[in-house]
């Protein structure tokens, strides 16, 4: 594609979930705007490498609950991929410090070469070890795919009709070479970014087995062996318990090690001696939880161990004694997009979501431009589409950076549902008047008297989001929609919702109106797949639109810029999601910890591995 590639990462989860340090608890205000670095070009004085030393880490709000590195479809628990980047990486890392490029140092191949039109891809691997000794090989790979070619539904980060689906033939000619004939040309910066970098290698010398008795085989070479591996594999990955004891878990080609794993979340890394590449220099690497921002903050003052955290941002004026104290504070727009998603096949409101006009309205009384300003201090994303502005700028359109199709007005927003048949009763109770599915009318499913009330679901333990949906709730009102505001624990909240479609809305988990995860991280290619193409992974709220579809597609076949475009703008004028600001993540660390900074946002900030103590 004829653009710079900017910030953005991973796929995940459709959570908050990476980023989890960098993008730590705001807790907002207006007031004076106080300067902080960019951590993309932050630089600390380099001072001479001590070895060894514990380094903690805040992580707020929410902990991971699965190990195994193919996470479960039903899993939408990012911090999960935080857990295990670290112990297995994806075969494609993302990100070189503040850039938004390939990391090849860290990556698992040596040389990646698309042939044949684009429809062959030869990846050769790195001559590198096992944490056991047993060498990386083309095996791991096809151990890989035979377990998801036959499992892939069951796999959170599958994209449709990718990676498993769309290779029809693999072949191994040497330990270190895979060769991937695909079913037609693909872009090539998208398949690298976004589909080869949610493929990690894993051991099969060590991990094909049936169960925890049973011998290492063959099995996945076999559709039954597949399924039978693959379930065992997940069904020890959910065990909390045994996450650092359990000798599958062992076994990794990373830099770290789990030593371990504690029920509220806590846990610690340390370095694999038998990684091949860069070995760390700290000799631990602790996750400490907190359930909100305030005990955080509060440990950051009392001058406790914790090394790493996030700044709130109504305790921006402390930032200078924080220096003093000797931590140093720096700033990283986040890559990705806040959002409130509708479920369009809820039993009650579904029927009010499905209609273009009605999200539109509910947009337009969303004040982001206040949002950023007042609960942020102008550290966020304005929130404007589905990509976003300032982490990923040169991806945003036109219609995107000045401003978005939905700027804050009420008085679109009363035009619009009054058009529609709808009796407008600001700060009041707006209902239905004229009910039918003329251009005039309320709508298919929508019945007469029938009320713009929804409940939305958040995630809880920050202020600043408190503060957020306090407004937009507020704001909402000026045209008579209420909205029934319930914040719950992150873990809570995505542990009860279930992906909704016209065909599962019945079922449980679907109960659910709106709901905000807090943000979803992107790619380095951010083009909505998964998130926004019907069945995607990631689309909880089950929307659905063949032009979208399309538009996806073709940003996943064409390197022209014009087609990425015409995707943007049409997702941000649809309204698949309700867009929101996405704060910026506010980083303390220790001035005597270097290599914290440039910020790699693609990692979620865990290039633990780059960090050392000074003397």
């Amino acid at each position: 594609m004829a653009r710079k590639r900017v910030v953005g990462r991973m796929r995940g989860a459709v959570v908050a979930a990476l980023l989890a340090m960098t993008a730590a608890a705001c807790t907002g205000g207006g007031g004076s705007h106080t300067a902080i670095s960019d951590g993309r070009s932050a630089t600390a004085s380099h001072g001479p490498v001590k070895k060894g030393g514990t380094v903690t880490v805040a992580e707020v709000s929410a902990q991971p609950d699965f190990v195994f590195p193919l996470v479960p479809a039903t899993n939408q628990n990012g911090y999960n991929v935080n857990l295990t980047q670290g112990m297995w990486p994806f075969l494609v890392y993302a990100g070189d410090g503040g850039s938004s490029e390939v990391n090849k140092d860290r990556s698992l191949f040596s040389s990646l070469d698309y042939s044949n039109g684009g429809k062959r891809l030869t990846i050769r691997l790195k001559d590198w070890n096992w944490s056991d000794g047993k060498p990386i090989t083309s095996r791991d790979f096809t151990f890989v795919y035979n377990l998801l070619k036959t499992n892939y539904k069951n796999w959170q980060a599958h994209l449709q009709g990718l990676f498993p689906e769309d290779v029809t033939k693999v072949a191994t000619p040497d330990a270190h070479t895979v060769v991937l004939d695909l079913d037609r040309a693909y872009n090539p910066d998208f398949y690298t970014d976004d589909v080869l970098s949610t493929i990690p290698l894993l051991p099969q010398h060590a991990w094909d087995k049936e169960s925890a008795t049973g011998a290492v085989g063959d099995y996945d070479t076999t559709a039954a062996g597949a399924k039978a591996v693959y379930s065992y594999l997940q069904k020890e990955g959910a065990k909390t318990g045994s996450f650092a004891t359990n000798p599958l878990w062992q076994v990794v080609d990373g830099p770290w090690k789990l030593s371990e794993f504690r029920s509220n979340g806590y846990y610690s890394y340390v370095p694999n001696p038998g990684y091949s590449g860069a070995k760390p220099a700290i000799d631990k690497l602790v996750v400490s939880p907190f359930t909100t921002d305030t005990p955080e903050i509060n440990a950051l003052r009392s001058g406790s161990t914790l090394d790493v955290a996030g700044l709130p941002l109504n305790d921006i004026k402390q930032a200078q004694a924080l220096k003093s104290s000797g931590y140093s504070i720096a700033s990283e727009p986040i890559p990705g997009v806040a959002e409130i998603v509708p479920n369009f096949y809820n039993a009650d409101v579904g029927p009010l979501l499905r209609p273009l006009y009605i999200r539109q309205a509910l947009e337009y009384l969303i004040d982001r431009t206040q949002i950023v300003s007042k609960v942020y201090d102008g550290y966020a994303d304005p929130g404007n589409g589905p990509v976003p502005v300032k982490a990923q700028e040169s991806w945003a359109t036109p219609l995107e950076k000045s401003g978005g199709p939905y700027p804050y007005s009420p008085q679109k927003a009363t035009a619009l549902l009054t058009a529609h048949g709808w009796k407008v009763a600001a700060r009041g109770t707006t209902t239905c008047q004229n009910p039918g599915t003329g251009a005039n009318q309320c709508g298919a499913g929508i019945k007469a008297g029938q009320a713009l009330t929804f409940q939305l679901l958040y995630s809880s333990g920050r202020t600043t989001t408190d503060q957020q949906f306090a407004a937009i709730k507020s704001s909402e009102a000026q045209a008579g929609i209420t909205l029934n505001l319930k914040s719950e624990p992150f873990n809570t909240l995505i542990g009860t919702m279930g992906t909704c479609t016209a065909a599962s809305h019945p079922k449980s988990g679907c109960g659910w109106q709106l709901a905000s995860y807090g943000y979803v991280p992107y790619p380095l290619y951010p083009n909505g797949s998964g998130l926004f193409d019907t069945g995607g992974s990631n689309n909880a709220g089950g929307y659905s639109d063949p032009t979208m579809d399309k538009l996806i597609k073709e940003t996943q076949y064409s390197t022209s810029s014009s087609a990425f475009n015409e995707y943007e703008d049409y997702a941000a004028q649809q309204l698949p999601w309700l867009w929101l600001p996405l704060r910026s993540g506010i980083l303390v660390y220790r001035t005597k910890l270097q290599g914290v900074v440039p910020l790699n946002p693609f990692s979620g900030g865990n290039n633990f591995e780059d960090w050392y103590y000074t003397s």
